[in-house]
């Protein structure tokens, strides 16, 4: 029988730091649950039960983030979010 020799290398890699921008969506008096709802789900791609989940936050907590990621995906994001009428922020 050989022995079969493993030879590990250490290598360095360079990870690209990206910093993530958030959107956070802010509770208001104004809409609906449905209109929320429906909102996460075309502008922010949520199925069902996350965007379910963010409106509740949003209801009891005052505030939640709805979408993380790069602020050249988010800021046209956070724009439709706002023509339809809710409080959202990207920061």
């Amino acid at each position: 029988m050989s022995t079969k020799e493993k030879i590990q290398e250490e290598v360095d890699i360079l990870e690209k730091e990206v910093f993530q921008h958030e959107i956070v969506l802010h509770n208001d008096e104004v809409n609906t649950f449905d209109h929320v709802i429906d909102a996460l789900m075309d502008v922010c791609e949520h199925t069902l039960e996350q965007a379910e989940q963010c409106a509740m936050l949003v209801h009891y907590k005052g505030k939640c983030t709805v979408k993380s990621g790069e602020f050249k995906d988010l800021e046209p994001r956070c724009s439709k979010l706002l023509q339809l009428g809710l409080s959202a922020e990207l920061i």
